[in-house]
């Protein structure tokens, strides 16, 4: 992928960018990986949570997730989250600013 210059006179420049501090991100919601929740929930917590239980509270919340194609078998048992990973899970969502 490339630029194509139209006019001679139009020079296109990249620059990296790097802010001094987090506040242009106050007021918007943020995203955070499967991975990076489950590290955060491991140091503060204490606590191994599976993308399952992540994927339980994320729809619990209303928060967007993608396609599962690994759905499993009618009649198969699926486990729920406890309720004291799910506050663990919670409070990483209110950390990366999710809720």
């Amino acid at each position: 992928m490339g630029r194509k210059k139209v006019d001679e006179e139009i020079v296109y420049a990249y620059e990296d960018y790097e802010p001094k501090d987090s506040e242009y991100l106050n007021g918007t919601k943020g995203s955070a990986t499967y991975r990076e929740i489950k590290e955060w929930v491991k140091s503060q917590h204490g606590l191994s949570v599976s993308s399952l239980y992540i994927a339980q509270v994320k729809e619990k919340c209303g928060l967007e997730k993608r396609e599962n194609f690994n759905l499993g078998a009618e009649g198969h048992r699926v486990p729920t989250c406890p309720p004291e990973k799910e506050e663990a899970i919670l409070s990483a969502f209110r950390h990366f600013n999710m809720i």
